[in-house]
């Protein structure tokens, strides 16, 4: 068999991660859509079957409202997935503005801004977004405040660091010697170079927001106990844990560790596929 032939039957390296991407896209908005979906049977009880272990018929189990604790957990990380992606727009969001404007605004602006940067990292983020969150009124609102306000600073180093080397570059200069606006040569020049920095970013801060969004809500400060989130179904079955029910809390917290350790891979193959190099990989 030839080469050629070979090439026919297995994929390269970067083919393999574009599949591997679509296959991620794909599994991660069906959990997004199916729990939208499935959201008002979370929340149906049935005395009837209740604490089931699980089984053909649910499985993972039922808890001790008869509740079917996969459609929960489906809802639970349907609703995680979409709070994380909404954090993780606005503070990669504002990471670029902030660090765009740092490196490009003068040294006062620079100042004020990495001040900012080193004073938000400086806070833990889990008792920052707690702060927050609470200072919000909790919820929805409080949460996703307090984990957006919280995410962006280590993103906005790295845009600021990278708009820095660009400034010296030839077109740069050249277009500020010709007089064309900072806001014209950050908007023009700047973020096409951005760009892959700020997507692999963005992508990578799904994962911590994931997880800050479910601890702040098992230590009670975050999404109310009405919500089928995957920090409330945790929070409650810790109680049940020394009856043997052990299924309330295992399947949960396994399928939000896959679900976060996708989001981490995801960041990492979408680095790849920037990388220039791997274009002949």
């Amino acid at each position: 068999m030839t080469g050629k032939s070979r090439s026919c039957f297995f994929l390269n390296r970067r083919q393999s991660t574009l599949l591997f991407l679509l296959v991620s896209l794909v599994i991660l908005a069906g959990i997004t859509v199916a729990g939208v979906l499935l959201e008002e049977q979370a929340a149906v009880t049935d005395f009837t079957r209740t604490n089931l272990a699980p089984g053909r018929a649910f499985w993972f189990g039922t808890d001790w409202m008869g509740r079917d604790m996969f459609i929960r957990t489906i809802a639970g990380l349907s609703l995680s997935i979409r709070i994380g992606v909404l954090t993780a727009a606005v503070s990669a969001a504002a990471a670029l503005v902030l660090g765009t404007a740092a490196a490009t605004l003068g040294r006062r602006a620079d100042s004020v801004i990495s001040w900012c940067i080193d004073l938000v990292m400086g806070i833990p983020h889990i008792l920052l977004v707690m702060l927050i969150s609470i200072a919000c009124g909790r919820g929805f609102a409080g949460v996703v405040a307090g984990v957006s306000l919280s995410h962006w600073p280590s993103l906005a180093r790295v845009i600021r660091g990278e708009v820095l080397q660009l400034r010296n570059t030839p077109y740069i200069l050249v277009a500020e010697k010709l007089g064309v606006s900072k806001l014209q040569i950050a908007g023009r020049h700047m973020l096409p170079h951005l760009f892959p920095q700020f997507l692999t970013g963005l992508i990578l801060l799904f994962p911590h927001a994931i997880l800050h969004e479910a601890s702040v809500t098992f230590l009670g400060f975050g999404l109310s106990s009405e919500q089928p989130a995957i920090g409330v179904i945790l929070s409650e079955s810790m109680q049940y844990l020394t009856t043997g029910r052990w299924w309330l809390a295992l399947f949960p917290g396994l399928s939000l560790v896959l679900v976060v350790g996708l989001f981490a891979l995801l960041g990492e193959r979408v680095r790849y596929l920037l990388d220039p190099s791997s274009v002949h990989e």
